[in-house]
């Protein structure tokens, strides 16, 4: 039988870990650092260890980081990773510019949320990811070291995997970790409630809400799950939280004909109305047997132009990778080993 990995661990667990094989009080924070900090392969590169201590390690567990199966190489220089771990895989987009690095990593082994322009929705839900499973899509990146922000908006919905997820930031985040300033990771969810809270009270990260349309009726055709989860209920709770000086973003994407009118920008202005969020808007990237395209290019313009007219910052991504389905909302492994 494998053993079990300690890539992955929080501090906490790794106390739990070493105290049960008998090491030195110190041993947790020295290993935590091995392994995030110094980027540790082998439990011999831990050199500030004993080799008893050493011996230990590696007899009841293994470092546990797993290379990328493959790579597409996008025209604009973006990469989709293809990682596979414990029989499945999921997908991973790397994506440089001039100035930033941003890793758009996967949480679940598809989704069960059924968000109809998404494609890892059409793969269903086949598991969560371990938090060793998420960060190895960052530690194990060729380009690793050039990464200076993560979105949490790959394949899977994350408040749906906090067991996974929390742990994830708090690795990235912890000076016995990664030591990425919170500001620099971004959270995306449909808005789960139930979750929303335990989210904000375990991390200061960034917060993205996928919206999509102002009018319920109409969210709920792109968005299923509005019939559970309001997107009003979900913005009045936020404006109720303590969100201190995290940002929080609204991701809108742009289709055209069905959410692009000058009704939809004045409505979704309103219901913003006081919540000081940005919006980003999304050119859509059509998927099989959804029937939509993007909004075109002068559209999106004036939408965004007239959310700013009334009071709400707004951007529109630029689409990257999608001549390698690497863009927003693209990713899937239903047909990947």
């Amino acid at each position: 039988m494998a053993k079990p990995a300690l890539f992955g661990l929080t501090l906490e667990e790794l106390k739990t870990v070493t105290s049960e094989l008998g090491l030195p009080s110190f041993a947790p924070r020295q290993v935590a650092e091995w392994l995030y900090k110094h980027r540790s392969s082998s439990f011999e590169e831990m050199t500030n260890l004993s080799k008893t201590t050493r011996d230990r390690l590696s007899k009841n567990y293994e470092i546990g980081v797993v290379q990328p199966s493959s790579v597409a190489v996008s025209n604009d220089g973006t990469k989709k990773y293809l990682f596979s771990q414990s029989g499945h895989s999921v997908e991973t987009a790397w994506i440089p510019e001039e100035k930033r690095g941003t890793l758009c990593v996967s949480t679940q082994i598809g989704c069960r949320r059924g968000c109809k322009f998404c494609m890892t929705a059409r793969q269903g839900f086949q598991g969560n990811l371990s938090a060793g499973e998420i960060l190895n899509q960052y530690r194990s990146l060729p380009e690793s070291e050039e990464v200076t922000h993560f979105v949490f908006m790959g394949m899977g919905e994350p408040l749906d995997n906090l067991k996974g997820v929390l742990p994830t930031l708090e690795i990235l985040t912890a000076d016995w970790g990664f030591g990425f300033s919170p500001k620099k990771v971004t959270v995306s969810t449909i808005g789960i409630l139930e979750s929303l809270d335990e989210l904000l009270q375990a991390s200061e990260c960034r917060l993205a809400i996928s919206l999509h349309s102002p009018f319920p009726d109409e969210r709920a055709e792109l968005i299923p799950y509005e019939r559970r989860y309001p997107i009003i209920e979900v913005l009045d709770f936020l404006r109720q939280a303590d969100l201190g000086r995290r940002r929080l973003t609204i991701e809108y994407l742009m289709i055209d004909g069905v959410n692009d009118s000058s009704r939809h920008s004045r409505e979704l202005a309103r219901i913003l109305e006081g919540l000081g969020a940005r919006v980003n808007l999304i050119p859509y990237h059509p998927i099989p047997d959804f029937p939509g395209t993007p909004s075109p290019p002068g559209r999106i313009a004036g939408f965004r132009d007239d959310l700013n007219h009334r009071g709400v910052i707004a951007t529109v991504r630029r689409s990257r990778g999608l001549d390698i389905d690497a863009a927003c909302g693209l990713l899937t492994t239903r047909r990947k080993a």
